[in-house]
Formats: structure tokens, C-alpha cells, sequence
């Protein structure tokens, strides 16, 4: 018996062996061959990619052997590559469309299936819920077809290539390489034994820039990771090992490489909303350039201030690439970027990139010559101080209606010790306070997760306001 296959913020995504498996894999391969067809996108082909979590690699054959069943001329990597390296790939092919086989940031137990269409971005809502819907009608006629993968490859109908040297060439081209390299940085690099592991190196060696990397090799487990999500909880052997001295700097990416982490000089964790800032702040101050910023509604107001002191205009989306993609190539933004650490760059794919926004980190400290904390300083000059943190709960289903009618029916005056100046429900349910400062309970996308954001003027705000929305859920750690 098949899976109810439901697509998520983005991609389907479920536990190997469970319903991720290679029956249920090339159900939703032949539903996508079937949309490439009816779009007029087959016969460009597809291209299709895998991370280096459990039978990724074997599961992104299984994908290559009905699309090529299907008559679709396939390119399949030759080994584990970024996300952000795939959907380049995609635009850079001028494929119908590609596939990255992925859980992303999730833990071990989990893999995943991303629908990438022709501009190379996450998938919006009327592709995957085409796909999706389709799946039950062709899982009962047993329409399902498939080439095994050698007839495939000598018949000509799947490609493998090393997608390395053309990704990274087109990454070189954003940043004055020559000078990162010449810099004298002392860089850390966690790839969390990801697919992001040798692609930095790889970039930077050659110069007087030195560099190590931890957890660059190959480990499905994730040892030591709760997920390999770059967020301070997962991070601390790198925190540690940056505390310790002679780095300058710490870059992480997360399993796909499409999510990044920064670790400053004293080897304390820069939250993804100072990093994003910070980001901003360097587009607009240090390169001087100019245009529309996009940002979740999870992403920090420092962004809003950014783009009042430099005349930009700022959008707001709900979470997920889907959404920030898209506006973000109507708006031809400058800058995109949500919360769980993922941004994006004009004149680059309009997804994520973990590696492009570690590039771009290390050429704003070798125009400065400033370190991350210097940089933070000074951005904290211009808008003023800014706290966040997150917390996940993890649910049950069963328990989510409940949890639902909790929060729609308590109305706090304050949180935090801030007046309740407002509520919506753009994505979750978000109390607007006093100053501009937010609370913000939403359901993941993509896991059994209750996540409780919060942004405040201090740090101890940002606690009590944590603490405040679980009781205002009805929940607990």
C-alpha cells in the first residue's frame, strides 16, 4: 500500500523505510514525468541531484530510471551535490525541470524528494499540488514505468556530470576571489557532514587564506547532530573548537547546503537574523548596490530599518522559498531570506545558497578587514539591538487542533513585559508589540513541530516572551 504522499513548505518529505521508500519515490517520479509532459517541459529534459543521507544516491537512480521510461532525456549527478548547485544546474541546462533528493535539515531518519521547475527555484504550490493530486490515480492504474539504469545510460537517455567546476565558477564570479584568498582569514568550515563537504576548500585554497574543515565527510547518521541544521545547538563542537582561538571566522551549511550558519570570532553562534542583516547591511552599505528586499515573516525588523535608512523597499511573504522565490522575481529584489538561515541573491538562482552567503561573509570581512563581531557592532550602530531566538516543540497530530484553539482564544495584554499592540495569521499566529518587537506561533511545514519565534530589544525579553507563547499554546519543552 502506497503512502498519502503530501508535499510540505518544500518537497515531500518522510522516514526511509517507512513511507520514503523506493515504491512511493517512483510514484511521485512518474507524477512529475507526467506534469513535465503535460507543461511542455519534457522535452528539455530534467536534471536530478541527491544529498548524502541513506540511499540518496539510490534513490536518485530510481527518479533517473522512470524519467528516462517516461522518453526524458535525464542528467544525473555523478556524486552528492548542494541543493543550491542543483537548481543552478537546472537554469544553466535550461532543463524542463530537476529533482534534488533531500530531507534538507531534518534528522537522519528522514529523506525527501524537491521539485525544482525551469527557473531553477523551490516549486510553488500549484506544481506540487498538481503533482501530488495525481499520484493516487496513477498509483491505482499501476502506470508507474521504469528503465533499468544501465539500459538507460547506454541507450542515452541518462547523462551523469560533475556539476563542480561550473557551479563553483559561477559562485567565484559574485566575490573578488583573488582577494579572499589573499586575505590572511583563518577559516572554519562545517559542512555537518553534508553535501556542502570540500566545495569551500575547493574555492579558497591557493592563497594565504588557511582553512579547516570539520565534519567533512560522509556520515548518514549525522553523529552528534540532533539534525544537521546549523543553528547553535548544533554546532557546539564547532563553537568550542572557534572559542579555543586562531579562527576568524565560522561558516556551516546545512545537509543540502542551501542553509547557512555564522560563528563569530569568539566562537559565539550569530543568529540567522543578525546574519541576514548583516547580509543586507553589506549589499547596501559596502557594495553600494540598491533594490527591493524580500523577507519572511519569521526575518528580523533590522531588515525594515535597513531598507528605511537606504530607500528600499521590503516584502514580506509567508515561510518558505516558494514564497520569497516568487516574489523575489516578480520584485527582481536584491536580497531574499527567511529565518531557518536560507538567502538569496540576484543574478543567482532565486533559492537559497549556504555556500554563496558564506562567500559573500568572507568578502565583506576582507573589504572591511573587520570580524564578524565588528561587523555585527557596526550594523548594531545603524539599527539598534535586536534579539532572537526559536524554540520547537514537538507535537503529536492529534494534538494540533487543540493546540490551535488555544492560541486563537488567548488575547495576552502584554508579552514579555510589551504592550499587544495587534494579531494576524499571514503564516501562524503572529502578536504584533509595542516597538515594532514580535511573537510568532506556527506550525512546521514539514515535521511535528510547534515553533515559537520571538524578536526583541533583550535578550532576557526573548525568554520570557518564549516561555509566555508555550503557555499561550498550551505546551511545553
Amino acid at each position: 500500500m502506497t503512502a498519502n504522499i503530501k508535499f510540505g513548505t518544500d518537497g515531500w518529505r518522510a522516514v526511509i523505510a517507512e513511507d520514503f521508500t523506493f515504491e512511493n519515490v517512483r510514484l511521485v517520479a512518474q507524477s512529475m514525468a507526467e506534469w513535465l509532459t503535460r507543461e511542455k517541459q519534457a522535452s528539455k529534459g530534467v536534471v536530478i541531484g541527491y544529498d548524502t543521507r541513506f540511499l540518496s544516491g539510490s534513490f536518485a537512480g530510481a527518479v533517473a530510471e522512470v524519467m528516462a521510461a517516461n522518453g526524458i532525456q535525464t542528467t544525473l549527478t555523478s556524486t552528492f551535490v548542494p541543493t543550491p548547485a542543483l537548481s543552478w544546474a537546472v537554469r544553466d541546462r535550461g532543463a524542463g525541470g530537476g529533482v534534488m533528493l533531500t530531507a534538507s535539515h531534518n534528522p537522519a531518519r528522514w529523506n525527501g524528494f524537491k521539485v525544482k521547475p525551469h527557473y531553477g527555484g523551490s516549486a510553488p504550490a500549484e506544481v506540487t499540488s498538481a503533482i501530488e493530486n495525481a499520484i493516487p490515480a496513477i498509483a491505482s492504474s499501476g502506470r508507474v514505468v521504469s528503465t533499468p539504469l544501465g539500459e538507460a545510460e547506454a541507450e542515452g537517455l541518462v547523462e551523469r556530470v560533475d556539476l563542480r567546476g561550473g557551479y563553483l565558477k559561477a559562485l567565484s564570479a559574485f566575490v573578488d576571489l583573488e582577494a579572499i584568498q589573499a586575505a590572511g582569514l583563518n577559516v572554519l568550515i562545517d559542512p555537518m557532514y553534508g553535501s556542502a563537504q570540500g566545495w569551500l576548500p575547493r574555492l579558497l585554497q591557493g592563497g594565504a587564506t588557511a582553512f579547516r574543515e570539520v565534519h567533512g565527510e560522509r556520515n548518514p547518521s549525522f553523529p552528534g547532530l540532533r539534525a544537521p541544521e546549523p543553528i547553535a545547538p548544533n554546532l557546539r563542537e564547532s563553537m568550542a573548537i572557534m572559542e579555543d582561538g586562531g579562527f576568524d571566522v565560522g561558516l556551516a551549511m546545512d545537509g543540502d547546503a542551501d542553509r547557512f550558519g555564522l560563528i563569530d570570532e569568539r566562537g559565539r553562534f550569530v543568529t540567522q537574523l543578525q546574519t541576514f542583516a548583516l547580509l543586507v547591511y553589506y549589499f547596501l552599505e559596502v557594495r553600494g548596490e540598491r533594490g527591493p528586499i524580500v523577507r519572511s515573516v519569521t526575518m528580523t525588523r533590522m531588515v525594515d530599518r535597513l531598507g528605511e535608512l537606504y530607500d528600499c523597499p521590503v516584502h514580506e511573504t509567508p515561510v518558505g522559498f516558494k514564497h520569497l522565490g516568487a516574489r523575489m522575481m516578480e520584485a527582481n529584489a536584491l536580497i531574499a531570506g527567511e529565518e531557518s538561515g536560507g538567502s538569496a541573491f540576484r543574478g543567482h538562482i532565486p533559492e537559497r545558497d549556504g555556500l554563496l552567503a558564506g562567500l559573500f561573509i568572507l568578502d565583506f570581512m576582507t573589504r572591511t578587514g573587520k570580524k564578524p563581531s565588528e561587523l555585527l557592532a557596526d550594523l548594531y550602530e545603524r539599527v539598534g539591538p535586536h534579539e532572537y531566538d526559536r524554540v520547537d516543540v514537538t507535537i503529536r497530530p492529534a494534538e494540533r487542533e487543540a493546540i490551535e484553539a488555544n492560541v486563537q482564544a488567548n488575547e495576552p495584554d502584554t508579552i514579555a513585559g510589551l504592550k499587544v499592540v495587534g494579531r494576524d495569521e499571514v503564516d501562524g499566529y503572529r502578536f504584533h508589540l509595542e516597538g515594532g518587537w514580535w511573537l510568532l506561533l506556527r506550525f512546521s511545514g514539514t515535521e511535528p513541530l510547534l515553533r515559537i519565534y520571538a524578536e526583541m530589544p533583550d535578550a532576557n525579553q526573548v525568554q520570557d516572551a518564549l516561555v509566555q507563547g508555550q503557555e499561550i499554546a498550551g505546551v511545553a519543552l
